[in-house]
């Protein structure tokens, strides 16, 4: 086992602005399987801080047989961001764009790259796409210091087997996000996480981190056809290590075990990882969550527990205006569309109108839904 720490430069946004990155490796540079895992992407959520802090020091005292990359903090841009006491970083100061979106596409300059070399061997094909992938990165020029700092991750991350995003959401149980093309491949995951829920989509639109690694393999697969095999290489998922409150020594223990039996598992890392956990964990398409939001401002309520499975029609919630004129118009229920699972809800307790206030997990997609699967 060979720890490695080291600092990697961001580009500069301005003068006197210099910000770097803490990279841990361990393991032999270039072995297989390589897994990468970061958190902080959005800077406000620390819970993944904290268990990629656990995490390594679990490294630390096993044989790493592949390559192991974590990136404790992935954002130094966002978690610089405080106004009035308020730590902020998800969305940039200057244009207000999230940080987990607009990673590079390089389908097309890959596709091209590769184009008339592709054999019937999917293992020289997968040797062939990572080459050009690192020649796509390689020669693409950042447009500024957020996109930069994007590609910078991306150099790290982008020609590994393993691809873990740790994130967290306001209120939520346990679950992740991952492709239609790596389930039920990455079901070990989610057992060994103890997920309650996973989400799937191959497109959740706006180019997340976790996305612009993994949906390239089967772009591809499908582009050049089954007479050139390419397999889903990358297994990538966004892991929301339940709320941003849930900052507790003993979880991100836990969760620091269950990842690294997950690598033992992958045979990243050596040992025996025991008996894969029996689950209860749902399984839904991202197109089928129902995200109820406020028709009104006014003190959210909740009724409806994290976890709780519930009925169409049923009130999850009520938005209650504590300035209304009509005291019996105050108050306006909130109802979920679908069975299901809710695994997400707003942590602060008054809403804007537009709001995302519960979200539910169904096992059909919503058809009247319009726009991108992510909220921003």
């Amino acid at each position: 086992m060979s720890d490695r720490f080291s600092t990697v430069p961001l580009p500069l946004s301005s003068p006197g602005t210099e910000r770097t990155l803490a990279v841990r490796r361990y393991g032999r540079p270039g072995a297989r399987p390589k897994a990468y895992i970061q958190a902080g992407l959005h800077a406000n959520e620390i819970p993944g801080m904290l268990v990629a802090h656990a995490l390594a020091q679990l490294l630390e005292q096993v044989s790493v047989l592949g390559e192991v990359v974590v990136v404790p903090v992935a954002n130094p841009i966002g978690l610089d961001q405080r106004l009035h006491g308020v730590a902020l970083g998800r969305y940039t100061f200057d244009r207000g764009v999230n940080f987990n979106r607009g990673f590079a596409d390089l389908d097309d300059v890959i596709a091209a790259q590769v184009a008339g070399h592709l054999g019937t061997d999917a293992a020289d094909n997968v040797a062939l796409i990572r080459e050009a992938q690192a020649a796509a990165l390689a020669e693409r020029s950042p447009q500024d210091a957020l996109d930069g700092w994007r590609q910078t991750l991306l150099s790290l991350a982008l020609d590994a087997d393993i691809v873990l995003d740790l994130h967290c959401d306001q209120e939520s149980v346990l679950h992740l996000y991952t492709g239609e093309s790596l389930w039920p491949a990455a079901a070990d995951l989610a057992a060994w996480l103890g997920c309650r829920l996973v989400l799937l989509a191959d497109d959740s639109g706006g180019h997340s981190f976790d996305e612009a690694c993994s949906a390239l393999w089967w772009r591809l697969a499908a582009r050049f056809g089954a007479a050139f095999p390419i397999p889903p290489a990358c297994l990538a998922a966004t892991i929301e290590l339940r709320g941003r409150s849930d900052v507790d020594l003993d979880l991100a223990a836990a969760d620091a075990r269950s990842l690294l039996r997950f690598l033992q598992g992958r045979r990243v890392v050596d040992g025996a990882p025991g008996a894969l956990p029996v689950t209860s964990c749902q399984v839904s398409p991202l197109t089928g969550v129902d995200r109820v939001t406020a028709p009104m401002a006014g003190v959210i309520c909740h009724l409806a527990r994290l976890g709780e499975v519930v009925t169409p029609g049923q009130v999850v919630a009520e938005i209650i205006n504590p300035t209304a004129a009509d005291l019996a118009t105050a108050r306006v229920p909130l109802v979920s569309r679908v069975k299901g699972l809710v695994w997400a809800r707003a942590a602060a307790r008054f809403a804007q109108t537009g709001d995302v206030v519960v979200s539910i997990a169904g096992s059909e997609p919503i058809l009247e839904r319009t726009g991108t699967l992510l909220g921003d």
